[in-house]
């Protein structure tokens, strides 16, 4: 399974980046940009908890 972002949906607001930086990172110009999109047994429950709180619902796990 990995992460993906709908860069049109995404605001860049960041949570996802405050709840697991190595997986999320937003640039200098606030873009956001995915580091690791694999999700692991490590990450597994804060990239579902970023999934969840993403206010544009912009973060899927695919297959």
């Amino acid at each position: 399974m990995r992460v993906e972002v709908d860069l049109g949906l995404c605001e860049s607001n960041g949570i996802c980046a405050g709840l697991i930086p190595e997986v999320f990172d937003l640039d200098e110009r606030d873009d956001l940009h995915v580091r690791s999109p694999d999700v692991t047994p490590q990450n597994e429950t804060r990239i579902r908890e970023a999934v969840r709180q993403c206010p544009r619902q912009a973060i899927s796990l695919v297959e």
